[in-house]
């Protein structure tokens, strides 16, 4: 499986991880979170992978979880509900997504990044 990487190319913790991933000489796919959103499957895959809490997936941070008032919604929505409610609008995903065959990596962080990459 080629590595797959998930930005948006605006945010500058994007742009920091693609730096990361290139001077690590790292052959992988570059995807837009916005222009090709994750699907519902692929998220539900990723987050099965990860096994984080599926609140990690959300920008928490971003401003139209906020306007949305997620922080409140979520807690009484279905995973299901939350899975669709990500996978209509690409600003809703915490970013970057890197997804490779030993695991999933919600956000930057280089060990994680530098273990998921490794040969």
């Amino acid at each position: 499986m080629k590595i797959l990487f998930i930005e948006y190319p605006r945010c500058s913790t994007c742009i920091k991880a693609k730096k990361y991933l290139q001077s690590l000489s790292v052959d992988f796919e570059d995807r837009h979170i916005v222009e090709d959103t994750p699907s519902k499957e692929e998220l539900t895959n990723w987050w099965k992978q990860s096994e984080l809490p599926l609140k990690k997936f959300f920008n928490t941070s971003g401003k139209l979880y906020k306007e949305m008032n997620l922080k409140e919604k979520l807690p009484a929505m279905s995973e299901e509900e939350q899975l669709e409610l990500l996978s209509s609008n690409g600003m809703l995903i915490k970013r970057p997504l890197l997804i490779s065959d030993k695991g999933v990596c919600v956000g930057f962080k280089e060990d994680n990044f530098k273990m998921l990459c490794s040969q």
